[in-house]
């Protein structure tokens, strides 16, 4: 398979915000955890904005102080609620399976790297089905929390992909980072939890408003690619 057709051949996704609408989920838990612990409980606004960190550095923003007994109650009780307590429904948004199938189907790479635990990812991965269009996985309890690029470099050590072969894809902030610490080139989202002029500010390629998009993007970008002779656009974007 030419390389281009194939202008990325590693795309990483982040989980929540990007491939699952589980914001209402995710701060439902959030507000039990406060609670159950008698503390003051963030506001939506303070909650959905820290999904994608790992626990440990979302829980230090949304109580700043608080020192490591009480974080770590904190994302028990969390844990809790999330892997079994809740039931807030979390769905996949829409035209991800389709998008997952023709991604597989052309001979891509694909991977996830998430601020959820390797338990709440696997947990998603159970309930969706998703699992098998992944070739690797990486969460926030594994390595360092987003925006640190580790998440990013040990999929592209372990999937054989450089740099320049990789596109990451997220809804926040702090995916676009990560990617930018990685030297990677990156897409924004603007379905998720991040509205898309913040997102912009990081400068990755476009901004998608919905997953569904990807599959032309990509082919207009091969197209793009092969009428320039370019086998990458690496250059074309933010990321130097």
């Amino acid at each position: 398979m030419s390389f281009e057709r194939l202008t990325f051949e590693l795309i990483v996704f982040d989980w929540d915000g990007t491939l699952m609408d589980s914001e209402a989920r995710i701060v439902s838990c959030i507000h039990k955890a406060f609670a159950e612990l008698n503390l003051p409980v963030p506001s939506r606004e303070a909650a959905r904005d820290i999904i994608g960190l790992g626990l440990d550095e979302a829980m230090a923003r949304l109580m700043p102080g608080a020192g490591p007994g009480l974080r770590a109650e904190l994302i028990t009780h969390y844990r809790r609620h999330f892997l079994g307590g809740d039931a807030t429904p979390s769905v996949l948004f829409p035209g991800v399976r389709e998008t997952l199938d023709w991604l597989a189907g052309r001979g891509h790479r694909l991977a996830v790297a998430t601020g959820k635990s390797r338990p709440g990812l696997d947990k998603s991965m159970r309930e969706t089905g998703l699992g098998s269009y992944f070739h690797a996985t990486r969460c926030a309890d594994e390595t360092f929390s987003k925006p640190n690029p580790q998440m990013l470099l040990e999929l592209m050590e372990e999937l054989g992909a450089s740099p320049e072969e990789t596109l990451m894809i997220g809804d926040t902030e702090y995916d676009l980072l990560m990617a930018r610490n990685a030297r990677v080139e990156s897409l924004a989202v603007s379905y998720g939890v991040h509205p898309p002029e913040r997102l912009m500010a990081h400068g990755p390629l476009a901004c998608l408003d919905a997953l569904s998009e990807l599959r032309p993007w990509l082919e207009r970008r091969a197209g793009e690619s092969s009428t320039t002779g370019m086998g990458s656009l690496r250059g074309m974007g933010a990321v130097g």
